[in-house]
């Protein structure tokens, strides 16, 4: 299929959210434009909501040289959304940011000839504890860039007028490049709260090219504690795909019954994090969908019964031990360090699996 024939499938299809977990440079951006063009109207008019790398390039810094930096901002490029920034506060991005903890502070600088341009540019700055001194311009990181232009977009899905004339669907595409995997997890649980909020009104498409995004967000739609949100009669409202190109031309292979078979490449995400000496909470919920595939393969409901067979004393209590460590709320509102006593448990489960089962990882 190519990628526009794609992009009609999924506007035709019924489902209100779809996840796709592809390779990079399989061709997820050019997608998101491709079904950007497959639903406009007669007129040229979007019909949704796009985020995307053309979205993040709207963002350029003005590193301010001639000074050394002391006025470095982030400018703002002028685009069809220039118009609504007016309508977004401050506030409402501090809210998204807040689940990220940064450690930066940030001004909205207006275009100061004429409001309706919006905004000009972001002025970030660590916040001092005495409001008579004046703030001191820095620049950000790469990885906190990105996280404030993805938290700068959930706020303006919120802002009536632009999400609501072009209220078919979200699409988006990869809001996670340059973040670390806490990161990169804390970003999953904005994107379910996004969905859980708007999948009734509106389609929403979510592509990525990182394995544990695509798991633990699937996992949380498809099997988390309001999993049956998600359905209407016992059937899913949501589709769980993988955009392939292994016969030569892109397919859009549907995943959701079948076994995930990319289990090995988890395990070795999980090993080098091991390895590392770098294990956080939100690697149970990698874990977990490990041995929820294994379980899925051996044709057992419960990933338990693979405790049990991998030698695990009490299986039940270690099973709710992993099920707890890998809900969203653990590493989003919480800290992402693992305890001893669980950091244990992790090797064990690790141990016992690769000793079961006698799974080769490749070095990566």
């Amino acid at each position: 299929m190519t990628l526009n024939e794609i992009a009609k499938s999924l506007r035709n299809d019924s489902a209100r959210a779809t996840l796709i977990y592809a390779f990079n440079a399989t061709g997820k951006t050019q997608l998101s434009v491709a079904y950007k063009n497959a639903t406009k109207q007669e007129d040229g008019v979007h019909t949704g909501v796009y985020y995307n790398a053309y979205s993040e390039d709207l963002f350029v810094w003005d590193n301010d040289e001639e000074n050394n930096g002391t006025s470095a901002r982030l400018t703002v490029l002028p685009s069809s959304l220039s118009k609504f920034h007016s309508l977004m506060s401050e506030d409402n991005v501090r809210d998204k940011l807040n689940a990220y903890k940064p450690k930066f502070g940030f001004a909205f600088n207006q275009h100061k000839d004429d409001p309706e341009k919006g905004i000009e540019s972001i002025t970030f700055f660590i916040p001092n504890q005495n409001p008579d001194l004046p703030q001191q311009p820095i620049k950000v990181s790469r990885g906190e860039e990105r996280i404030f232009v993805w938290c700068f977009f959930l706020a303006l899905f919120e802002v009536e007028g632009w999400s609501d004339k072009q209220s078919s669907h979200f699409f988006i595409d990869d809001p996670v490049s340059s973040l670390d995997d806490h990161n990169i997890f804390i970003t999953a649980a904005t994107l379910y709260d996004l969905i859980e909020k708007q999948f009734e009104k509106r389609k929403i498409i979510i592509t990525t090219h990182h394995l544990g995004l695509f798991s633990i967000l699937s996992d949380w739609i498809a099997k988390g504690e309001k999993s049956d949100k998600f359905k209407r009669n016992n059937k899913p409202l949501y589709k769980l795909h993988i955009l392939s190109s292994k016969s030569g031309e892109l397919e859009l292979e549907n995943c959701r019954n079948d076994v995930f078979l990319y289990h090995l490449r988890v395990l070795q995400l999980l090993s080098l994090a091991r390895d590392a000496k770098d294990i956080r909470t939100y690697h149970f919920a990698l874990l977990r969908q490990v041995l929820e595939n294994v379980a899925s393969f051996l044709g057992v409901g419960q990933f338990s019964y693979v405790l049990n067979q991998i030698g695990i004393n009490e299986p039940n209590r270690v099973a709710d031990i992993v099920n707890a460590l890998s809900h969203k709320k653990v590493y989003y509102y919480e800290s992402d360090i693992v305890v001893k006593d669980n950091l244990d448990i992790f090797d064990e489960v690790m141990d016992g699996l690769r000793a079961k089962y006698n799974f080769v990882l490749h070095e990566v």
